[in-house]
C-alpha cells in the first residue's frame, strides 16, 4: 500500500481564495473594483471550461469579469484593436487571452500587443523577461506559479534540492525551471530530444520532479526515483476518455513521497493564481490613485 502524501490542489486554492477575497474587499473599500477581461475566440470546449472555472473563482474572490467573445472568423486587426483598447482602459486590471488562436491569426504578434502590466498569464515577452530576470514586470504563467504555490503550501523547500523539469515550453517548463532556480534549486530541464538514458537518469536522481511534457502517462516508474516529490502538470485523455497526467500515476505513487493527482492537483490551483495576479495589478492601481 502506498504511503505517498497526496498533494491535493483544493486546500491550496481554498486558502489562496480566502486571502484573495480579503484583499479584494479592502480594495473595494478604497473604491477600486478589481476587474479581469477574458478574451475568447470561438467555442473551443477547453477554452469554455477554463473560462467557466475562472468565472466561478472570480465570483468567490470578488473580482469582476468582463467577457469579450469573438467568432472564430474574427480578423486579426479587430483582435489587436480590442487589446489596445483594454490596455488603455483604466478600469481593467488584467487581461486573459485564451489560446490557441485560429490559424489565420498571428498569435505571437497578437500576444505582444498586450501591455505586460495587464498580462495575467505570462504570454508577453515582457512578462517572460520578468520571470527570467527576476523583476516585477508582468506576471509569470499561472500554471508554473501554481507549482511553486503547492510546494509552499505543503512545506517543500527547494533550496539545495535537485529539481528535474520534464518539458521546456514557455508556458510551464522554462518558467518553472527559472522559478525553482530563483529559490536556489539545482535544475535539470528535459525535453523530447533528450536521450532516453539521460532522461531516465535525471528523473531517477531528482528530489523533485515537475512533469510537463503533455503526453499521457509517458513518465513511468523507470524514469523516477524513490521518495520523490512529484508535480504532474499534464492534462491528457487516455484511451478510455479519462483525464490523466504525464505521470503513470499508480506505479509512481508506490515510489513517491508526495505526488499531485490528476485531476485535482496543479490544475485546480491555476484559477486562484490568476485571481491573485489580478488583485496584485489592482493593488498597484490603488497605490497609483493614492499617489
Amino acid at each position: 500500500m502506498s504511503t505517498a502524501i497526496r498533494l491535493s490542489g483544493k486546500p491550496v486554492a481554498d486558502r489562496m481564495t480566502e486571502e484573495n477575497r480579503e484583499l479584494a474587499g479592502r480594495l473595494r473599500q478604497e473604491g477600486v473594483i478589481p476587474q479581469l477581461a477574458v478574451i475568447r475566440v470561438g467555442d473551443d470546449p477547453g477554452d469554455i471550461s477554463y473560462e467557466k472555472g475562472a468565472s466561478k473563482r472570480a465570483e468567490k474572490t470578488g473580482v469582476q469579469i468582463r467577457h469579450i467573445l469573438f467568432d472564430k472568423e474574427v480578423t486579426q486587426e479587430e483582435l489587436v484593436k480590442t487589446i489596445h483598447r483594454l490596455n488603455e482602459d483604466e478600469e481593467v486590471d488584467g487581461v486573459l487571452l485564451l489560446r490557441p488562436l485560429p490559424r489565420h491569426i498571428d498569435e505571437k504578434l497578437v500576444c505582444e500587443q498586450l501591455a505586460p502590466a495587464k498580462d495575467m498569464d505570462g504570454i508577453t515577452t515582457g512578462s517572460m523577461a520578468g520571470v527570467f530576470m527576476d523583476t516585477d514586470v508582468g506576471f509569470p504563467p499561472c500554471t508554473a506559479q501554481a507549482c511553486m504555490d503547492i510546494l509552499d503550501h505543503y512545506g517543500v523547500e527547494l533550496e539545495g534540492k535537485r529539481v528535474t523539469v520534464m518539458g521546456r515550453s514557455l508556458v510551464i517548463g522554462k518558467p518553472a525551471a527559472m522559478m525553482a532556480m530563483r529559490r536556489n534549486a539545482t535544475v535539470t530541464v528535459l525535453h523530447s530530444r533528450t536521450r532516453p538514458e539521460d532522461f531516465a537518469k535525471a528523473g531517477q536522481e531528482a528530489d523533485i520532479v515537475i512533469a510537463a511534457m503533455g503526453r499521457a502517462r509517458m513518465v513511468g516508474p523507470d524514469k523516477l526515483g524513490q521518495d520523490q516529490v512529484i508535480l504532474d502538470v499534464g492534462i491528457n485523455m487516455d484511451e478510455d476518455g479519462s483525464l490523466c497526467g504525464d505521470i503513470d500515476y499508480g506505479p509512481a505513487e508506490e515510489k513517491a513521497a508526495m505526488i499531485t493527482p490528476v485531476p485535482g492537483g496543479v490544475g485546480s490551483v491555476t484559477t486562484a493564481v490568476l485571481m491573485k495576479h489580478v488583485l496584485q495589478a489592482a493593488s498597484k492601481r490603488a497605490l497609483a490613485l493614492q499617489g
